[in-house]
């Protein structure tokens, strides 16, 4: 890694090949966060800091400063949300460069100490200073920024960047986080605000590759059927989260949704998220105008008089659960606090593709399940969003490198714009408005055999799907499970979780017409053309009017 960030950018007009260049110190491949240095002309803008270890971004400056001089890693920062794999080296780097300007919304400059929470309040000075929203400002000769919010998280904002030169201007846009659709504490990105920029380089995240989601509000719903069937079973759920957003999010959920109003219920919320509930509270005159309007009626988070009752878990304190509750705590909370003999059962929900894991001594404990509400744009967002700027280059951060590739071997993307995935420490040059040849995508598509011996059918594929590290998931079991999508065979692996929750005896719903005994639900998913929640996630207990009950045959038919 280090030896791949001793490229250096060129300054020197004539050796240069573009006025536009990035450097890439993290990508977020997994957790390391996004860090991306930007040449524009003879300026060098950082977009985040989210490096756990910003050991090699000093070092690369410290070994190619003249000596006896004090060089910064660039002119200035701009940070675009608080989350840690954005934010987390922020600290670190003020440290080391103290003179290094830092810039972000106003929410997201009183949001940053919350990722170093460890630290005594005196030890996190105030570094970063606050740019107003939709506002060009001009930092150097030349070179204009601005913030336009990027919904998410409170705070989060896409940045724009103008180069100014008498031939002609260059505009570049990243995105940081972005959706599109409006949650319930964030308006989403609005697209009318970004058309007509006349865009020359797009650096998009890719979080959830190309995989559609349902609507939003569906999402809310499944998840809180969920919920509410487990509560009605006298189990008591556990929501480990991040502290900033979902956290949030899900208690905006639990006070609204028509299961949980009025509903003789303890919701209590642990830690650092207990912690991100009052700097929200601190901000709400920056949150929607649905959220102020909430709050004017009723505590936003806090409430002990409405049900369901929001309750701060105090330090050490293990709240009664003789009867079933919903407990919000830290990602990287011990969830055997919790979970303790005579409590009950318990059902741990985790967020659908985050770095949230649950250790395997807790299955003993517990039932884990996963749920989608999802904070990033999916697939279509983020297509829709590449179409509506027309951009020449799209440079792909943030998401694993399959993800990754599955975007940039889109046709409908290759046949119109440059697209880059680069690795940290790959440097990527941005010539604009040259004859530029696509680099050729990622091998996606793979050649195997089919062979029918009586009954029995092998498909024999090549050794890079399984080197594909989604392969461990997909065979998890050795089972799958095989559906018509047209004249295509779709094949999908089914995981020991969800064998489990099949299997398991708690839940019969021998006698209804639900989802749970209905023939199309497999793998707690709809797979009925006919029916209205085709390929979405479906509660057991759940109905449609494409209802055909299960006939199970018995070993002699």
């Amino acid at each position: 890694m280090s030896d791949r960030l001793s490229v250096s950018f060129r300054f020197d007009a004539g050796e240069t090949a573009s006025e536009l260049e990035c450097l890439p110190f993290g990508v977020h491949h997994d957790d390391e966060g996004v860090c991306l240095l930007i040449r524009m002309g003879p300026h060098r803008i950082l977009l985040d800091c989210g490096l756990a270890d910003i050991s090699t971004l000093v070092n690369r400056f410290q070994k190619s400063a003249p000596r006896g001089s004090s060089p910064l890693p660039a002119d200035f920062v701009l940070v675009s949300h608080a989350h840690p794999d954005h934010a987390r080296g922020l600290l670190a780097l003020h440290k080391a460069f103290p003179l290094l300007p830092i810039y972000a919304s106003e929410v997201t400059s009183k949001l940053l100490s919350l990722n170093w929470q460890e630290q005594a309040p005196q030890e996190v000075p105030s570094f970063c200073q606050a740019l107003p929203l939709r506002s060009p400002v001009e930092f150097k000769d030349g070179l204009v920024a601005e913030i336009i919010p990027a919904g998410h998280l409170p705070g989060a904002v896409a940045i724009l960047l103008t180069y100014t030169t008498k031939e002609r201007s260059y505009r570049l846009l990243y995105t940081g986080d972005f959706f599109l659709s409006n949650s319930r504490l964030v308006e989403g990105l609005r697209l009318e605000e970004l058309r007509g920029i006349e865009l020359d380089v797009l650096i998009i995240e890719g979080s959830y590759g190309t995989s559609r989601h349902p609507h939003r509000r569906t999402q809310e719903n499944q998840l809180a059927e969920r919920i509410n069937r487990a509560i009605a079973e006298r189990c008591s759920v556990l929501l480990p989260t991040p502290t900033l957003g979902l956290g949030q999010e899900l208690l905006m959920l639990l006070r609204s949704h028509h299961h949980f109003t009025g509903r003789d219920l303890d919701i209590w919320v642990d830690r650092s998220v207990a912690v991100g509930c009052d700097a929200y509270l601190e901000l709400l005159s920056h949150l929607p105008p649905s959220v102020q309007n909430f709050a004017r009626h009723q505590p936003l988070f806090w409430d002990e008089r409405i049900r369901p009752r929001v309750r701060r878990m105090q330090p050490q304190q293990i709240p009664d659960l003789s009867s079933p509750c919903i407990i919000l705590t830290d990602s990287t909370a011990d969830l055997s606090e919790y979970c303790q003999k005579g409590t009950g059962y318990w059902l741990t929900l985790v967020p659908e593709k985050t770095n949230i894991k649950i250790h395997d001594q807790y299955s003993r404990l517990m039932t884990v399940e996963t749920y989608l509400l999802a904070q990033h744009s999916d697939g279509p967002g983020t297509t829709k969003l590449i179409h509506n700027l027309r951009p020449q280059h799209v440079i792909f951060v943030h998401g694993s490198p399959t993800y990754l590739a599955d975007l940039t071997s889109l046709e409908e993307l290759q046949n119109r714009y440059h697209l880059h995935s680069p690795a940290a420490g790959t440097l990527v040059e941005l010539p604009i408005g040259e004859t530029f040849l696509q680099p050729a995508a990622p091998e996606t598509n793979y050649e195997g055999e089919l062979t029918e011996l009586g009954t029995v059918v092998t498909i024999t594929l090549p050794d890079a799907i399984t080197a594909d590290p989604r392969w461990r998931h997909f065979a998890d079991t050795g089972l799958i499970e095989a559906r018509w999508q047209g004249e295509d065979l779709v094949l999908r692996g089914l995981s020991q979780r969800e064998l489990l929750n099949q299997n398991s005896d708690r839940f019969t719903w021998s006698d209804l017409e639900c989802c749970g005994t209905c023939r199309h639900q497999r793998g707690q998913r709809c797979w009925n053309p006919a029916s209205p929640l085709y390929n979405f996630k479906v509660t057991l207990e759940g109905y449609c009017p494409a209802f055909e009950r299960n006939i199970e045959k018995s070993p002699e038919s």
